[in-house]
């Protein structure tokens, strides 16, 4: 399948038009590759790490020409392209070794299969809809976040112990409870910085929230509402959905897809010690 192919394809599920003003989805680098079979490398965050990974498999002679990203390289007011710099030697890296960089960010947020949806099918939620829709009348399932139903009430341990086991984050953070017992029958979620729904999701009648990023006060206003906030961070609820998207690739014909295996949290969590 052609890069040209897999984008377009792409582009009817998850329109770059669809992304928020500050967002800056579709190419980042595009050296000449569009009329190439594709080679695609899959991965949260496009890094100098993640390059040096796929030059690494094109010397094994694995044919890497695509690394497909959920976060943007180009982003935030960039002003010029310099050498030392990380986006001035990516992009460098990227002409020179025929690699093409192309994110999908807040426009694959919304749709089916996107990135919240992927972590309610982890939870298995039921009869999912949008936390907040951003197409409600000619598309009323796309939109941002989920809350659904679990399968079966379950207490809030039980749940937070299936969120730990499936996304395995290095640390889950969780507003104050007095009871870890209460049954969780109902839950919104939404990958990455998701704090700033907490007021849609109160209006939805989800019990429990799962997202990342979420400060201080986030809880307090949280636990005041009586919604337990659970942050598992932005590398945990965000890199599922990257793990569906090889599986896509492939089933729209790419011969090589793969998840990167250099991608980072960028963030570590020191060990207690014994004192």
């Amino acid at each position: 399948m052609k890069i040209s192919d897999l984008i377009a394809t792409f582009e009817r599920w998850a329109d770059p038009s669809w992304q928020e003003k500050w967002d800056n989805c579709g190419w980042q680098v595009e050296p000449g590759i569009l009329a190439q079979t594709a080679g695609v490398l899959v991965c949260l965050t496009p890094t100098l790490a993640v390059m040096d990974e796929a030059i690494a498999l094109q010397s094994q002679g694995i044919p890497v020409n695509l690394i497909f990203a959920h976060h943007p390289l180009i982003f935030g007011g960039l002003s010029s392209v310099v050498a030392g710099h990380s986006v001035g030697d990516m992009v460098r890296l990227a002409i020179a070794h025929r690699i093409g960089i192309y994110s999908a960010h807040t426009n694959f947020d919304q749709v089916a299969n996107g990135t919240a949806d992927v972590l309610a099918q982890l939870l298995e939620l039921q009869s999912v809809e949008p936390v907040e829709a951003t197409a409600p009348q000619r598309d009323p399932a796309r939109g941002y976040g989920r809350v659904g139903n679990l399968t079966t009430p379950q207490p809030l341990q039980q749940l937070l112990q299936t969120i730990q086991t499936r996304l395995n984050p290095p640390q889950l953070v969780h507003s104050p409870v007095d009871n870890w017992h209460q049954p969780i029958a109902r839950v919104a979620v939404l990958g990455g910085s998701g704090a700033g729904y907490i007021s849609a999701v109160t209006q939805t009648g989800a019990q429990a929230y799962l997202t990342a990023d979420c400060k201080f006060h986030q809880f307090q206003t949280s636990r005041d509402q009586g919604l337990v906030l659970i942050d598992a961070g932005h590398y945990a609820t965000e890199r599922p959905a990257c793990d569906r998207l090889v599986d896509w690739c492939k089933r729209q014909g790419v011969a090589w897809a793969q998840l990167s295996e250099q991608d980072e949290d960028f963030r570590q969590f020191c060990q207690k010690t014994d004192s």
